[in-house]
């Protein structure tokens, strides 16, 4: 037998449970349905069977087993059977089925299912950027992109899809990978638009053990900032950023002009600053491209050989849609579903304790 994989403890997605159990958030049909049975004093016994519209990264599957499993006053009543978040899918394959009476969980099927369409939409968009870029990291950048309230989530699906993600509490973004931090604009202009300046602070505040991020389009002379960034955190320096403005021409590139789009972040200008730092010796620091990155962007510039390290992506984790359908398949033992919604037996699922 296979070894099982472990599923994340419920508990760590801090969900509002109260609410949940009384409805909350929840379509008010759902709800309205449960108290039919629940007035008529019916208990059926029935299989709801969950599946997307399309292929991907199924993710979301503990966060759905937890609003289950807090949800309902007695889970052992239960029988829920589940695929891995990480697994990948195919149109309509089924990724969770939950067998009991309706009427203990019916009020929280549309929740399962949001849950499901949101982390599979991410994490399904982060492996898409990741499989473009092959070898290169995906660093998700999703904060000003995302309601506060899903970022957790959406970071775990950002992972799960395979992104590196530098988190708050200093944690290596991958394994084997020493923690990083990122330089925010937002410091350097606190810092009189001194970038040297707010690095070493930033350096110095992160700790030792912290490599950091430094963007270097703050004065848009990116070549000459980022040499100057290096030189001056040697040893503390993970990369640099280019986040040049799409509005605007870096100061290098405006000799160059005449033969490509010049404005916002372009290979030339990375290829002028990976010369630079190169020609005094930094060759080891890295070079991270942020600015509306998206899969085929990403494999274009992979095919021409453009001397990136690192693609930063954030609103490019949420593009597109992933929906994901429940029906009930099964009724106290038989088959029992809408028309063009049978049951689709799915072996990869495991039984969830």
């Amino acid at each position: 037998m296979p070894r099982r994989r472990k599923r994340l403890d419920p508990a760590g997605f801090n969900l509002p449970i109260e609410p949940i159990r009384q409805g909350a958030f929840s379509e008010r049909s759902a709800v309205l349905g449960r108290e039919v049975l629940l007035a008529d004093d019916k208990r059926p016994r029935v299989m709801v069977q969950f599946s997307a519209d399309r292929p991907g990264i199924v993710s979301g599957t503990d966060e759905a087993i937890a609003i289950l499993k807090l949800g309902v006053e007695d889970w052992s009543t239960l029988a829920v059977h589940s695929l891995y978040d990480g697994d990948r899918i195919d149109t309509w394959d089924t990724v969770i089925t939950v067998e009991g009476e309706y009427q203990t969980f019916a009020h929280l099927e549309p929740l399962c299912l949001g849950v499901l369409s949101r982390r599979t939409l991410v994490s399904s968009n982060a492996r898409a950027l990741v499989d473009a870029a092959r070898s290169k990291p995906i660093i998700a950048f999703p904060a000003r992109h995302d309601h506060w309230s899903m970022q957790p989530g959406d970071l775990l699906a950002a992972q799960i899809g395979g992104a590196w993600v530098l988190s708050a509490d200093g944690q290596p973004p991958a394994r084997g990978q020493a923690p990083i931090a990122a330089l925010p604009h937002a410091l350097i202009a606190a810092c009189g638009g001194d970038t040297v300046a707010a690095a070493k602070k930033f350096a110095e505040h992160v700790g030792k053990e912290t490599e950091v991020i430094v963007p270097v389009d703050y004065v848009n002379d990116s070549v000459t900032t980022a040499q100057a960034v290096a030189r001056a955190l040697h040893g503390r320096l993970w990369g640099i950023r280019l986040a040049t403005s799409e509005h605007l021409v870096d100061r290098s590139i405006i000799p160059q002009m005449g033969s490509f789009p010049p404005a916002g972040v372009n290979p030339n200008l990375v290829w002028n600053v990976r010369n630079a730092l190169d020609g005094e010796g930094f060759g080891d620091v890295k070079i991270l491209v942020t600015g509306a990155f998206t899969a085929d962007r990403i494999r274009a510039w992979d095919e021409d050989g453009v001397p990136v390290d690192a693609y930063g992506v954030g609103a490019g984790l949420f593009e597109g849609r992933v929906s994901f359908t429940s029906d009930i398949v099964m009724l106290n033992g038989k088959p029992q579903a809408r028309a063009g919604r049978g049951l689709r037996a799915n072996e990869r699922m495991e039984r969830v304790k």
